[in-house]
C-alpha cells in the first residue's frame, strides 16, 4: 500500500531511540499517523514542527497497518509561530480540534481551513478562524448549529442569539424577553465577510458559544476537557483586548 498526500503536522511523540510517530492532517485521507524513521534527528526536527506543511508518502504492507512516512517540507512555520505565545498557542488548539476527528475519515475542507489558518495565524483574522474551525468540528461531528434563521419567528434579519438546547438562532426581537438565558451569537458568524477582522469581543464571544457546544456534545461524552491550548489562547485574547481597552480610556 502507498500513497502521497499533503499534510499539516499536528503531533509527534517519541517512538523507539530515534524515530518518531508523525501525526497530520492530510487534505485526501484526513487525520493519519505513520512511522518517520529517524525523526529525531536534527535536520527532521525542524521539519516535524507543529503547523509546518509537508509532503508525505505512506507505505504498509496492508491498510490496517501503522505504517510509515517518508517527509519533504513544503512551508516551516513553527519558528516564527514560537516568537508569539498567542499563535503557538492557536495552533495547538488547531492540532487539538482536529484530533477530535476519527482517524483516517477524510475532511479535505477542514484540512484547508486548518493549513490557511497555519499560514495566518498571526494574521488580525486568526481568532475568528479558529472560532470558524470550532464550528465546522461541530458540524462535522454531527452536531452542527443552525445559524441561518430565527427559529422561533423564521426571520434571517438582526439574529443576535443562540438557544443552548437547539443550537438554532434566535433575532434579537424574540428573544430579548430571554437573553440571559441564551447565547450571544456574534455578528461575523452571520456575515459572509471573513476579509474584515471582528473585533475580538466578538471573536471572544464566538469561542463561548462555540465551546458550549464542544464541551456538551463532542467533549463530555468522551470524557474529555478542554485542552489546556484552549484556555491559555483565550486568555491571551483576552489580555490583548484588556490592552486595547486600557489604550482607549
Amino acid at each position: 500500500m502507498e500513497w502521497r498526500d499533503e499534510g499539516l503536522v499536528i503531533g509527534v511523540r517519541h517512538y523507539g531511540e530515534a524515530s518518531v510517530i508523525l501525526e497530520a492532517m492530510t487534505r485526501v485521507h484526513g487525520r493519519h499517523l505513520g512511522l518517520v524513521r529517524g525523526g529525531r534527528s536534527r535536520r527532521l526536527r525542524a521539519v516535524l514542527q507543529q503547523g509546518n506543511s509537508v509532503e508525505l508518502v505512506w507505505r504498509a504492507r496492508l491498510d490496517e497497518q501503522l505504517g510509515a512516512f517518508a517527509v519533504e517540507p513544503v512551508a516551516l512555520r513553527a519558528a516564527g509561530l514560537m516568537e508569539s505565545a498567542e499563535a503557538l498557542h492557536g495552533i495547538g488548539l488547531a492540532a487539538a480540534l482536529l484530533r477530535l476527528l476519527p482517524e483516517r475519515d477524510p475532511h479535505a475542507g477542514l484540512y484547508e481551513m486548518a493549513a490557511a489558518l497555519a499560514a495566518g495565524m498571526e494574521d488580525p483574522g486568526a481568532p475568528a478562524r479558529l472560532v470558524r474551525l470550532e464550528l465546522a468540528i461541530l458540524r462535522e461531528s454531527g452536531f452542527g448549529l443552525d445559524l441561518a434563521r430565527c427559529a422561533a419567528t423564521g426571520t434571517r434579519e438582526d439574529l443576535a442569539f443562540v438557544s443552548p438546547k437547539t443550537g438554532r438562532a434566535v433575532s434579537r426581537a424574540a428573544g430579548a424577553p430571554y437573553a440571559d438565558r441564551l447565547l450571544a451569537l456574534p455578528l461575523f458568524l452571520t456575515t459572509p465577510d471573513e476579509d474584515t477582522p471582528p473585533p475580538l469581543g466578538d471573536a471572544l464571544a464566538g469561542f463561548r458559544l462555540t465551546g458550549a457546544f464542544l464541551e456538551r456534545d463532542v467533549l463530555e461524552p468522551r470524557g474529555l476537557e478542554f485542552p489546556p491550548a484552549r484556555r491559555a489562547y483565550l486568555a491571551a485574547l483576552e489580555r490583548r483586548l484588556a490592552q486595547q481597552v486600557a489604550q482607549q480610556t
